[in-house]
């Protein structure tokens, strides 16, 4: 029996007795010969896949005609999803065992199973939902981050650090060079769009550009929206659109007027929150050169391509929607109007910081102004782009510490459009701005406007509103007035009859490590006091004044 089924080679027959002298098995020799030459057969169909025969997927049909009857043996199982792997069009019938067998499914390289799925949407629908919405968690967690900063922020990593997120890598392996694939996925996330959740248009970009990056020219090449995403890519990393880039952009938004489709997908694009923001940051930044030039907002080009891309972004849930795909007209007033009223704001501001610079003789009596434009108001409720705009001059204020002037602008945002203000990002920025002026949250005429004057307007309808004020108390309860901390902790304790099982438990969480923050407070601060000794004293010199 040995001699009509061993390995018939003269030489080995008298190597053999050595093995059995060591106690070596002829199961556990054949074997590891066995092993050897499937890894040998499975590097040469890969040789034989990459090389430039004519007849190279021939060969590895009849291959995989020989093979494929034992594909449910766990031993010979390799070799056949090799075979399948290299071969660029398996035969139908193959692909349709291979589906509906769930074991072979599941461990079929990604190569075959994109020759399902091209076929099959609703199998690739199944495949890539999780990964979408693990996608949406993970930006959702970003915005609820315990780092509450302006240097860590939602907006902080490059778009190239993006790319590397697991969905992206996935997602771009997935479908490789398949572009009927790529349209699935630009179908689903055009689909769930409609939920209003931007979030959907980052993942639209970012797959865009990952498979640009990998130089798969099979589909940028197709997709008329590449040389803007990459441009726009360009702007975001280095957060400013410059003169050179926007007439670039300009000349790709202009090339595609009439192809509706398009216009759909570059609504989208601008809609990224990461696009948003790096278009109003460029915006307020014109907006600052145009006060130091005493020009006009309607007299600068750049500044109105800039809102043009900001009102065709801000369009896009409703040209996506209604399949009207139009590009939306810019309100002229925003111009003429609204950009006036703000930079009247900024005018105020400047005027009243040269006065606290006079002498005292000099100095006007004027108090520093508390209410704003009329048209101010009105755009900020009317009005999606100008609220954008207003909500991002909060920040710019902030980030020059400007106390008076956002005391004058937070009760203002308590009626914007669409509650843009209660919104998930500008609350993530704002808290994040907020404690770079964290010392002046020792006034209680401060906590006043920021908590009772805005915040606190809506967190019980609200519950993002709710964590966002917990997220910047964990972080700044020290700083916070004495008896508004009192008052804030009875306030913001989470209602009994919003305690869900899922709903409430960050909330929960939070406001729990909130007291146990202000508990080891309370027990540091006497332990101070009663140690004077270990203080070096340093607790009696005064701070000398900056003044």
């Amino acid at each position: 029996m040995q001699m009509e089924n061993g390995i018939l080679l003269p030489t080995l027959q008298s190597a053999l007795p050595f093995l059995d002298l060591h106690g070596t098995p002829r199961l556990e020799f054949h074997q590891s010969v066995f092993d050897e030459l499937r890894e040998n057969l499975m590097e040469r169909v890969a040789v034989i896949a990459e090389g430039k025969e004519a007849d190279r997927y021939s060969k590895l049909e009849e291959l995989l005609e020989k093979s494929f009857p034992l594909v449910k043996m766990p031993s010979i199982q390799p070799v056949v999803m090799q075979v399948l792997k290299h071969l660029p069009k398996v035969p139908e019938k193959k692909l349709k065992i291979v589906m509906a067998d769930k074991e072979l499914y599941k461990v079929c390289a990604v190569e075959v199973k994109r020759q399902i799925w091209q076929d099959n949407q609703a199998l690739f629908g199944d495949e890539v939902s999780p990964l979408l919405k693990q996608y949406i968690v993970e930006k959702e967690a970003a915005l609820f981050s315990s780092d509450v900063s302006v240097l860590h922020s939602f907006f902080s990593p490059s778009p190239k650090t993006r790319r590397q997120g697991e969905v992206v890598l996935k997602l771009t392996q997935m479908i490789g060079k398949n572009v009927k694939l790529y349209d699935m996925v630009l179908q689903f996330l055009r689909t769930l769009f409609r939920t209003r959740n931007v979030h959907y248009c980052t993942l639209r970009a970012e797959l865009l550009m990952s498979l640009h990056d990998l130089d798969i020219t099979e589909i940028c090449s197709v997709d008329p929206c590449h040389k803007f995403t990459w441009c726009l890519d360009a702007c975001i990393r280095e957060k400013f659109v410059d003169g050179k880039r926007a007439r670039e952009l300009q000349g790709f938004l202009d090339g595609k007027k009439g192809q509706e489709q398009v216009l759909g997908d570059l609504s989208m694009i601008l809609c990224d929150p990461f696009a948003c923001n790096t278009l109003v940051l460029s915006i307020m930044r014109n907006l600052q050169e145009l006060l130091s030039q005493d020009a006009l907002p309607r007299d600068s080009p750049d500044l109105m391509l800039l809102l043009r891309m900001l009102s065709l972004g801000q369009g896009a849930w409703d040209m996506i929607d209604s399949q009207v795909f139009k590009e939306p007209r810019l309100d002229k007033e925003v111009v003429t109007c609204f950009l006036p009223a703000m930079m009247s704001v900024v005018v105020d501001d400047n005027i009243f910081t040269v006065e606290q610079k006079l002498p005292s003789e000099e100095k006007s009596s004027q108090a520093y102004p508390t209410l704003l434009p009329d048209a101010f108001y009105r755009f900020l409720r009317e009005n999606r782009v100008a609220c954008e705009m207003g909500l991002y001059y909060i920040f710019h204020i902030a980030k020059l510490r400007n106390k008076n002037a956002l005391q004058r602008l937070l009760p203002a945002l308590v009626d914007t459009y669409n509650d843009m203000a209660f919104g998930d990002i500008f609350l993530h920025l704002l808290t994040g701005h907020l404690t770079l002026l964290s010392d002046e949250f020792g006034s209680e005429d401060f906590c006043s406007v920021v908590f009772d004057g805005f915040l606190l307007t809506s967190f019980s309808s609200k519950e993002n509103v709710h964590r966002h004020i917990l997220r910047m108390l964990v972080h700044l309860h020290h700083k916070v007035a004495p008896s508004c901390m009192e008052s804030l902790m009875k306030t913001l304790e989470p209602p009994k009859q919003r305690l869900g099982p899922q709903s409430s438990e960050p909330l929960k969480e939070l406001y729990t490590k909130l007291t146990e923050k202000l508990e080891a407070q309370k027990k540091s601060s006497p332990a101070v006091e009663e140690t004077p000794s270990l203080d070096l004293g340093l607790h009696t010199v005064e701070a000398p004044s900056l003044l």
